[in-house]
């Protein structure tokens, strides 16, 4: 979540635990993260040009020994970060990205994708959702997926992962993909969920609505859902001087690497 959003917040509900009536707040608070997310969208593409990974570096001061020595041990197996904007969709928008950005010279494995990929709504259809309200969504995925088939330059994949409709459109599909397969998988997957909330509950609230963050859960059903591998690098303040990371599912072959910092997830290049 954004700092300064959270911030925000935290000082409405403490106003609230004091007997202060913040319904007069719900407008000032709307209008707070409008601005929030205004600034945010001003100052960060959706997806941007690949980095060097010393960027990182400079966003923690010299003394954060912590981060700056994690940091470090990234730079081990990885040399390059491509960030993603952080409104909570930077989960999918990075794992969309980074894995058609990997299939551009693997056609064999794109059309593994492809068949994949227009198989899911068939399934989402067979599960219960409506077709009329998938379709546009699928559309899109789909639209990328032959984009890729063209051989674009990566520049042309960039430039539509940095159309807000486009981008944000696939960001709907694979959360889609995400909630049918945890619903599927309903069984197993309420042992993960906290509450009394029922998985499809779950998947209502945590996982279809757009800006909604994701943990393991999510990782482990879209992986899951499209049959990838994909590898995320822990970055937290955590003891230690190294980046612990894990495969989903586990023992897979990775070909998508992403940096998980609390809240938000970037993509890295070996």
């Amino acid at each position: 979540m954004c700092p300064k959003r959270f911030a925000f917040e935290r000082d409405v509900r403490t106003l609230a635990r004091h007997g202060v009536n913040c319904l007069a707040y719900d407008e000032a608070i709307i209008a707070q993260q409008d601005r929030i997310q205004q600034e945010i969208a001003n100052n960060n593409p959706l997806v941007s040009e690949r980095k060097q990974l010393s960027v990182l570096q400079g966003e923690y001061s010299e003394e954060d020994t912590v981060y700056q020595l994690k940091i470090k041990d990234l730079h081990k197996k990885y040399s390059y970060i491509r960030k993603t904007r952080p409104d909570g969709n930077c989960f999918y928008r990075a794992f969309g990205f980074a894995h058609l950005e990997s299939l551009l010279d693997d056609g064999k494995e794109l059309q593994k994708f492809k068949e994949v990929a227009a198989k899911s709504k068939v399934d989402l259809v067979d599960q219960g959702f409506t077709e009329f309200t998938i379709e546009d969504f699928h559309h899109t995925f789909m639209d990328l997926i032959e984009l890729c088939e063209k051989q674009p330059s990566l520049k042309e994949l960039l430039r539509s992962f940095n159309d807000q409709n486009v981008s944000d459109y696939v960001v709907v599909y694979l959360r889609l993909l995400t909630s049918g397969y945890l619903q599927r998988e309903h069984a197993f997957f309420q042992h993960f969920i906290e509450g009394a909330r029922s998985v499809k509950e779950f998947c209502q609230q945590e996982v279809e609505p757009m800006s909604k963050e994701s943990d393991h859960i999510h990782i482990i059903a879209l992986a899951q859902a499209l049959n990838l591998s994909i590898l995320v690098e822990y970055m937290d303040r955590g003891e230690g001087g190294t980046v612990n990371h894990h495969v989903f599912p586990e023992g897979g072959d990775p070909r998508i690497f992403l940096l998980y910092r609390p809240g938000h997830y970037d993509i890295l290049y070996k």
